[in-house]
């Protein structure tokens, strides 16, 4: 193998397929990044068998061939390379990978590239076509409220259903539920049913970039994985086994209490009470109180207590549809929802203290987020 690609593409295409390096594995070679020279592109790609990435940068190809390298020791080196071409030759019978680059003159160990995983490169006919920016919009709204509990591992997944022109993308943790929809531009022909892994969906909002680019999403019959593909990058996903929970159970049908409150003031006053409230179990008290007299606003207080670093008690101007009622909710889990609602306003539907409370942005009938109660 020789080959000839520029610094800055190099680093970029390491910087990408890095994330799915495996860090806890007994395979060595898991530890490397595939490097493969042909038709005219050099491949990159990395597994930790749940997640591969693969990226295909262009280059001048003067001898097919292929390898893998350390992607730490690889990716460390590329990155203080100067901003120049880099040269790299595989003696294929000592598995020695040269790394020149202006007067850098470097050997790198590798192993033989027929024990890394295989990855596929799947033809895409078929794929669901999906807008990047709205499906990036998606997964910002809803893969945060994954679980990281791994003994609970569909709860680590995110649901994404699409049936016809309609995804709905959906994450849960058993206490709190993020739901999210949108409207495709094409319809499917068959409706999908799969849950992703939620790292899965960050690594794929990392890297698909911005714009009106559009990311190419298929679901092979019979092999338990989810393809995603936009521009020169390709990510595949292991699918999660087992059962979603029914979701629309959790969503309460009505409320007794809406209270309607600046998205921005609300994010605030919850930034200032999570830094008292994080010392402890991260509780805040909601006090939503009607106005007491027709020249007086309605208002939400939001309080946290610690007992070694003080309390925060903050008034924010609301108004208030129903009975005035005080519940808590985990204000971390809280902020978290209110940083990912894109309305200038935001309508918080409760109950009673101990039942659930709904987010939902004022004017956007596609997200709501489901906060279970605290014990106040």
């Amino acid at each position: 193998m020789k080959v000839t690609v520029p610094q800055e593409n190099l680093a970029r295409g390491l910087n990408i397929v890095s994330r799915a390096v495996s860090s806890r594995s007994t395979l060595p070679v898991l530890g490397n990044i595939l490097i493969e020279a042909e038709d005219g592109s050099v491949r990159l790609a990395a597994t930790n068998l749940e997640l591969s990435i693969t990226c295909w940068i262009g280059g001048k190809i003067s001898e097919k061939g292929s390898t893998t390298v350390p992607a730490r020791t690889f990716a460390d080196l590329v990155s203080a390379l100067p901003a120049d071409q880099v040269q790299l030759s595989l003696d294929s019978k000592t598995q020695s990978l040269n790394v020149k680059s202006g007067s850098s003159n470097n050997d790198i160990k590798c192993l033989d590239a027929n024990d890394f995983p295989p990855i596929p490169v799947q033809n895409l006919e078929g794929a669901v076509q999906l807008n990047v920016a709205d499906f990036k919009g998606m997964i910002q709204q809803v893969a945060f409220a994954a679980s990281t509990d791994e003994a609970r591992p569909v709860l680590m997944g995110v649901l994404l259903n699409v049936e016809k022109d309609r995804a709905t993308m959906v994450a849960a943790d058993g206490f709190r539920l993020s739901v999210r929809k949108a409207t495709l531009k094409t319809s499917v022909p068959q409706p999908i049913n799969v849950i992703i892994p939620a790292r899965a969906l960050h690594e794929l909002a990392r890297i698909a970039g911005d714009g009106d680019e559009t990311i190419h999403m298929l679901v092979p019959k019979g092999r338990g994985q989810v393809i995603f593909r936009v521009k020169d990058i390709q990510l595949v996903a292991q699918l999660v086994d087992g059962t979603f929970p029914d979701y629309q159970q959790i969503i309460p049908r009505g409320y007794k209490s809406r209270t309607l409150v600046s998205t921005a003031a609300l994010l605030k006053a919850c930034r200032q009470a999570e830094i008292f409230a994080r010392e402890g179990l991260n509780v805040a008290r909601i006090d939503i109180r009607q106005a007491k007299g027709e020249m007086q606003p309605s208002e939400l207080e939001i309080s946290a207590v610690s007992e070694e670093t003080g309390k925060n008690e903050t008034i924010v101007e609301a108004t208030v549809d129903g009975i005035g009622l005080l519940i808590a909710f985990n204000v971390k889990f809280l902020r978290e929802a209110l940083e990912v609602v894109q309305t200038p306003n935001v309508a918080l539907e409760t109950s009673a203290p101990n039942a659930p409370g709904v987010l939902k942005p004022v004017g956007d009938e596609d997200f709501l987020h489901v906060i279970m109660p605290m014990h106040v």
